[in-house]
């Protein structure tokens, strides 16, 4: 063979290669992704003969496909659509739009995921209609309900966590809407409804359990600073602090007060403990000053600020900046200033604290059902790591408790039942107060955590507090976690 073949061979062989390289990534690693880009008009007409998967919760479709005589073949059904909308979303193949689980599961729900290549196969085989895969929710029925039930006449949210796993029991965000409004095949009625929701003032289409306008996570953050003094090893919960009735900030003509104006408790200091019971705002600036900014941050970070988390779907990330003064860390250290946060957030944060110091990954997703009713998929719990000591985790627990039981956050109390909770109750200027609640029972074996959210005063201004409007909405989730 003449040089000159050689090196034609060589580079027909590299070539090939090449090829032989490109379509199987095509065809392998890309697959799923071409496969659900909305341009890929294939895929999306296929998906209209398949029959689209149930979304399920406590073994009933709160989601399900019923056949249409139209070109989509398949109109979406919502039960409850108001309730479970901040999960669910809306399916709508004539305006090719869909949110939440319906569109973070889409490849599975419609069948068009590489996931269902066998059941295409065996479709053909056979002859029969495929359908797509259903999703599992993780969601309890009664959390559920009870959440959404409670917010009726409110602008919030709530977000309910199984502590040891990271299951997500609820997420309501209220006022909702009604989905089957959204899913209609009439694009003309669907559009208009759309405009409607987006001009109107309460904001409908937000998500606040994991998105919209972020709030000031007010005292409830104050868990966050008691945590981070405890694990640098400087403080314990019988530390001391300063009790003036008013504090002003470092470098700031501006001072602060306690939410009642005078000091917390009596003697010219107080403890943190019991700080947090009584839900003090000086004493915690003060420590706030102390620690410093980087340290705060650091142990809201290990808590999940800072991050954005898919569940599958995709929560704004609370926020702790960097670089605030001295002024704006005292006021971080009661919530107030420039950090902000989700319910979903909040809900980790008194999850982790319940888990011995390990925070969890937060998930919307069970499993992932056949035709067969087989399991393709399952989703496992997974850690997204260790933010305090177990021993920090009790010190903090018990100043909850406290709070709950003789403290700020009666309003949380269940009998029979340890309740850890933490009220908040935030100012915004002349504006009416966001109110905030977040906790765990049983506190000595915990099996659901909870963060509670009311935007706007509770309908109070600045009257209502997060004890007598967010800590009862929370006290009745908790109580249909465990069936009281």
């Amino acid at each position: 063979m003449t040089k000159e073949l050689r090196r034609l061979s060589i580079v027909m062989l590299f070539m090939f290669i090449s090829l032989f390289a490109a379509t199987s990534w095509i065809q392998v690693v890309e697959a799923d992704t071409l496969a659900q880009d909305p341009n890929n008009r294939r895929t999306l007409l296929d998906s209209y003969e398949i029959q689209r998967g149930s979304i399920i919760v406590d073994d009933v479709a709160i989601a399900s496909s019923t056949p249409s005589e139209d070109r989509y073949q398949f109109q979406r059904v919502y039960t409850d659509a108001a309730m479970w909308e901040p999960v669910t979303g809306y399916f709508n193949p004539a305006l090719q739009s869909a949110t939440g689980i319906e569109r973070a599961m889409n490849a599975d729900l419609s069948g068009t995921g590489s996931s269902a290549f066998f059941a295409e196969i065996e479709r053909i085989l056979s002859g029969q209609p495929q359908t797509g895969f259903s999703i599992e929710l993780s969601l309890d029925t009664a959390a559920q309900t009870a959440a959404y039930q409670a917010l009726q006449g409110l602008n919030g949210a709530v977000v309910a966590i199984e502590p040891k796993s990271g299951r997500i029991l609820a997420m309501a965000s209220t006022p909702g809407f009604d989905t089957n409004l959204l899913a209609t095949h009439d694009a003309d009625a669907a559009n208009t409804t759309y405009d409607q929701l987006v001009g109107d003032p309460t904001k409908p289409l937000s998500n606040r359990a994991i998105a919209g306008d972020l709030n000031p996570p007010g005292s409830t953050f104050k868990l966050i600073v008691a945590a981070a003094a405890y694990e640098s090893g400087k403080w314990t919960p019988d530390s001391t602090l300063p009790n003036p009735a008013r504090f002003q900030l470092p470098g700031s003509n501006n001072t602060v007060a306690n939410a009642w104006g005078s000091t917390c408790g009596d003697g010219d200091t107080v403890t943190i403990s019991e700080a947090i019971r009584l839900s003090c705002n000086i004493p915690m600036a003060e420590l706030a000053v102390q620690l410093g900014d980087d340290a705060i941050r650091e142990m809201a970070e290990k808590f999940g600020f800072n991050r954005s988390f898919s569940t599958p779907l995709e929560s704004t990330p609370s926020s702790y900046p960097q670089g605030l003064d001295d002024a704006q860390t005292a006021l971080s250290g009661f919530g107030q200033g420039k950090v902000t946060a989700t319910p979903l957030q909040i809900a980790m944060l008194s999850a982790g604290i319940a888990n011995d110091g390990v925070v969890m990954n937060p998930r919307l997703v069970d499993t992932v059902i056949g035709n067969d009713l087989s399991v393709v998929r399952a989703f496992d719990d997974t850690e997204f790591g260790r933010a305090l000591d177990a021993t920090v985790a009790d010190q903090v627990t018990a100043s909850m408790v406290a709070s709950v039981s003789n403290g700020a956050a009666q309003g949380a109390r269940i009998d029979g039942v340890d309740v850890a909770g933490k009220t908040g109750t935030t100012e915004n200027g002349n504006k009416p107060y966001t109110l905030w609640f977040t906790g765990f029972a049983p506190a000595n074996d915990p099996e659901v955590a909870v963060a509670v959210l009311v935007e706007d005063g509770g309908g109070q201004g600045q009257s209502g507090s997060g004890d007598t409007i967010a800590a009862p909405i929370a006290k009745k989730v908790i109580e249909a976690v465990l069936g009281r």
